[in-house]
């Protein structure tokens, strides 16, 4: 007799047991397999399951149960309320950098026409999700990796968002984005500090982009590196949003205040848990 849903889901959960949120993560991947909600997993919880399908769950939950991400295993992870397509190549969206397009819709009124820059774009997160809001912004989307720009480029087709979009691989640390040209720039650049690193979930350090992640000793290396580009590339009033480390917020408004003094207003913005998380600022 085929097994049911509920043996499946224990015998799944059993399975995960050296993985984060094992129970959450067997209940989202059957009902990924099953083509149904978690609710119908309870509601439908005597249902047989077909051995094509029962096969399905099991490979899934292997690559799972060796610390492989949901959102990679899925394909896809949602940000702001848009399902966006990720892979090893781009970084899991988190909810942190939501802080970003929550400012910038306190920023612009929804019929507001700018043209703005997302460096390290990554998936694409804060360019489409920005520009689906916006609909008469225009963006540049920049990144180092080729394969995350073809991720970034997928995700901006799927949300009708591409002709306002501009694509360019560059390393925005070192290379010109413009010269006066921005009302806004956005930014989630690699923060994370060498020790953060080597103590991180496998999870993360096995499976996400190094290169997306680490910045140096102390986190800040890409921040000094894109500081004078940024300030060049935005019009005089412009302004920048970038996403930091939560124990950051002080020494990037050092950095500014000393190195950087075409920056006015420099001011920390903090996250739901009371957590540093985003850097604003002005070009005086």
């Amino acid at each position: 007799m085929s097994p049911v849903i509920q043996k499946i889901l224990a015998d799944c959960e059993t399975r995960l047991r050296g993985v984060d949120s094992p129970r959450l993560s067997a209940e989202i991947l059957v009902a990924h397999v099953l083509g149904c909600t978690r609710l119908s997993l309870v509601i439908d919880r005597d249902r047989c399951v077909s051995t094509a399908e029962l096969q399905q769950i099991q490979s899934l939950v292997e690559r799972r149960a060796l610390g492989e991400p949901i959102a990679y295993i899925l394909g896809k992870k949602e940000f702001y309320g848009l399902d966006f397509a990720v892979t090893p190549d781009v970084l899991i969206p988190r909810p942190e950098t939501e802080h970003i397009v929550e400012t910038i819709e306190a920023m612009y009124a929804l019929d507001a026409s700018f043209r703005f820059a997302d460096l390290g774009t990554g998936s694409g997160i804060l360019a489409v999700t920005i520009a689906s809001l916006y609909p008469k912004s225009k963006c540049v989307a920049v990144d180092l990796s080729p394969a995350a720009l073809v991720v970034a480029q997928k995700n901006a087709r799927a949300h009708g968002v591409a002709s306002q979009l501009d694509f360019r691989q560059a390393d925005f640390t070192s290379e010109s984005i413009g010269a006066n040209e921005f009302e806004c720039i956005v930014s989630n650049p690699p923060y994370v500090t060498e020790a953060e690193f080597e103590a991180a979930s496998h999870e993360v350090t096995r499976f996400e982009p190094t290169m997306a992640l680490v910045s140096g000793v102390d986190g800040l290396d890409h921040v000094r590196a894109m500081l004078a580009g940024v300030c060049d590339a935005l019009v005089h009033g412009g302004r920048f949003l970038m996403e930091i480390g939560c124990g950051q917020g002080a020494s990037v408004q050092k950095i500014m205040h000393d190195d950087f003094p075409q920056f006015g207003q420099v001011g920390i913005i903090k996250d739901l848990a009371g957590l540093d998380r985003i850097v604003s600022a002005y070009k005086l």
